[in-house]
């Protein structure tokens, strides 16, 4: 049975096509994020006026790790990533990341958002011209949507924390059409879906993208993230050079699907999930608070393949907010320089937003435990920048002081060169199992997911590979669609 819905409703599926059509909308193709080179020339024009994060619907056409990082003009090339070296991360390993920056909306989740909007909107499932869109989220993911419901000049709703960042909220209060904070940070998803709830039984006309357990944020990540970490190992691995494994906090399985692909592509290569020590959810089935924002915890996402999962790596939040500061204020910089940190890099640092910094860390970690070499590649990503959180460097200035040489030099040897294997899980079997099982709680009990899938997820070898056999589906529906709005 197909895990994407391609049910076609033809009545909302027409003033669908008379929406985008006004809206001068073209959908690209996975195919075509993957390869930029199979975009038509015509749009590639087009896009040459454009700004990278206008709201202009070309800038679909951006949804891709191949952009220009240019902030207007810019086309397609190679993919944007920092190699981070052993100066800066005290291991030998080759830790490299793919750049999240230089997507419409500066994040990577808008990936994500337009992976589980299309399928719907290109078979009429959601109409913009009558519904609302719903968009519940820890960060990014719903001004993802946020963005495309904007560009269909549809009603949206995103969903977030009370204690995100206010650049996400100042971004919003521009672009969504609603914007409810729920109580809590980023650890308190269920709250989230409760309000979901609450919006499902308020009558009103409207629909759902819940990212945690909607495949098709599984699969633009299996896909297009999944090539595009194939591409650069591909680019950087020299003839010793061997790819050991990718690493990503788990937030709503969307990114560690790319890990799914490399195990494909590269039999024996692993997968690391991370999430806080403070809300050791995988763990140790806890709970509890943090910093990091944006990757969600205390519950185990719908689309996570637990038994593909090979270690679980905690990284403390205190060492996030730490290294922000070491990255960014002008004295930590300096000092990173001092230290043999290359310049050109230090002065890239911003790349990294605070998701980014732990994902950064649990490859650190990762490499530590498995004694990891220089011909050892370990894959991350960077999913935004600083630029969603300079509040948080003014909020940390006026709590702990304007930042010295000395606490440059502290936070460089304690979270960063210190760093220690602890609160790690080399997974086995069962490990691998208890992790799906803690699904049941969420899923089963308070979602509406039935005991029959949970166990299929397990037990069903076929279960996620027919998942990812479904994206020519998918694309096929996109150029039928694109071909009956006639723009191309």
């Amino acid at each position: 049975m197909a895990k994407i819905d391609l049910t076609v409703y033809p009545d909302r599926l027409e003033r669908t096509i008379q929406r985008v059509r006004e809206r001068n909308i073209i959908i690209p193709t996975f195919a075509q994020m993957r390869n930029p080179e199979l975009i038509p020339d015509k749009i590639k024009e087009q896009l040459k006026g454009i700004g990278l994060w206008d709201l202009d619907p070309r800038n679909l056409f951006r949804i891709t790790w191949h952009n220009e990082p240019k902030a207007k003009g810019g086309l397609f090339g190679g993919l944007n990533y920092i190699e981070f070296p052993e100066s800066l991360t005290g291991t030998p390993a080759r830790i490299v990341a793919l750049v999240g920056k230089w997507f419409p909306t500066g994040a990577h989740k808008v990936g994500a958002a337009f992976g589980c909007l299309v399928p719907r909107l290109v078979t009429g499932q959601f109409d913009p011209t009558q519904q609302k869109a719903v968009w519940p989220s820890t960060g990014n993911y719903c001004r993802g949507g946020a963005y495309d419901s904007a560009l269909l000049a549809c009603d949206s709703i995103a969903i977030l924390p009370e204690e995100m960042s206010k650049e996400r909220f100042e971004w919003l209060a521009s672009i969504a059409g609603e914007t409810i904070k729920t109580p809590g940070s980023e650890s308190n998803v269920k709250e989230i879906f409760d309000k979901c709830w609450e919006l499902r039984n308020s009558g009103e006309d409207l629909m759902i993208f819940n990212q945690f357990d909607e495949f098709g944020n599984y699969l633009w990540h299996y896909d297009i993230t999944g090539h595009a970490m194939e591409e650069l190992v591909n680019q950087l691995a020299g003839p010793k050079d061997s790819y050991w494994g990718m690493v990503s906090a788990t937030g709503s399985a969307g990114t560690i699907a790319s890990g799914d692909y490399m195990k494909q592509k590269f039999p024996g290569s692993t997968v690391t999930a991370s999430e806080a020590v403070q809300c050791p959810t995988l763990l140790e089935n806890g709970f509890g608070a943090h910093r990091i924002e944006g990757i969600g915890d205390k519950h185990v996402p719908w689309i996570h393949h637990a038994s593909n999962t090979d270690f679980i790596v905690g990284i403390d939040d205190n060492a996030v907010v730490n290294l922000a500061r070491l990255f960014n204020e002008p004295e930590g910089r300096t000092h990173l320089v001092n230290s043999g940190v290359p310049a050109e890099l230090v002065e890239n640092l911003d790349l990294l937003g605070f998701s980014s910094i732990s994902n950064v860390l649990s490859a650190i970690k990762v490499a530590k435990y498995n004694e990891l070499t220089e011909n050892d590649i370990v894959v991350t990503m960077l999913t935004d920048s600083m630029e969603l959180y300079n509040s948080r460097l003014s909020e940390m200035r006026e709590e702990m002081g304007e930042y010295s040489e000395k606490s440059a030099a502290v936070d460089d040897n304690r979270w960063l060169k210190g760093i220690a294997t602890d609160y790690l899980e080399d997974l086995t079997y069962m490990g691998q199992k208890r992790i799906h099982n803690l699904k049941y709680f969420t899923w089963v009990e308070q979602q509406g997911k039935t005991y029959q899938e949970i166990q299929d997820q397990w037990y069903n070898r076929e279960y996620w590979t027919e998942l990812q056999a479904e994206i020519p589906a998918i694309d096929e529906k996109i150029e039928e669609f694109n071909a009956k709005v006639g723009l191309l």
